[in-house]
């Protein structure tokens, strides 16, 4: 494993930048989704983006009663790579039902698209609903199936990125900003 120590991590989304961003994107949510919403956090990527979006979407929809329920699903491709294996596997399934419900996936990154795939596709045949897809980050020129987000944080290069949530070996998620790094 290469050791990467957080004075080597570029900054590329400042914490700032993305307060600002993800209380935008809680307005255009709670402007576009009914008020009575289940959020399904993909984790554990998205953990922190998770936590930030609902607060601030308890502040955008206090007009229309916003009342997000929560449940969490761990997904896993990754393990401690810095690419996927192309596999995803259930790590922590929903212990909630989706059947009958409008449901927003929050996920930290879409890249290939092959984690949100398998998350909508298995929400989808457990009967929900509708389906909205909230992501912080894209990375357009890595899509590997064919997947839209329906709320996008950040469009970013192809760099491989740390921080808010995202990790590298399952460190650097406690940095306050998105930054690159080179693996």
């Amino acid at each position: 494993m290469i050791s990467i120590t957080s004075d080597s991590v570029e900054i590329l989304i400042s914490a700032a930048e993305i307060a600002g961003r993800v209380t935008s994107l809680a307005e255009n949510i709670a402007a576009q989704l009914p008020p009575d919403l289940m959020i399904v956090s993909l984790l554990r990527g998205s953990f922190v983006f998770t936590a930030d979006l609902i607060r601030a979407l308890h502040l955008a929809g206090a007009k229309r009663s916003i009342r997000p329920q929560m449940d969490f699903m761990t997904l896993a491709s990754y393990g401690n790579q810095s690419t996927s294996s192309g596999e995803v596997r259930i790590v922590r399934d929903l212990t909630q039902s989706v059947e009958g419900r409008d449901v927003l996936i929050v996920d930290d990154i879409l890249e290939s698209g092959r984690t949100l795939t398998f998350a909508r596709d298995l929400i989808r045949q457990r009967g929900a609903a509708s389906i909205k897809i909230a992501v912080l980050l894209e990375k357009p020129g890595k899509r590997k199936v064919a997947i839209d987000a329906d709320f996008v944080g950040f469009i970013i290069p192809d760099k491989f990125v740390v921080g808010y949530g995202l990790d590298y070996g399952n460190y650097y998620r406690e940095l306050p900003f998105i930054g690159m790094v080179s693996v």
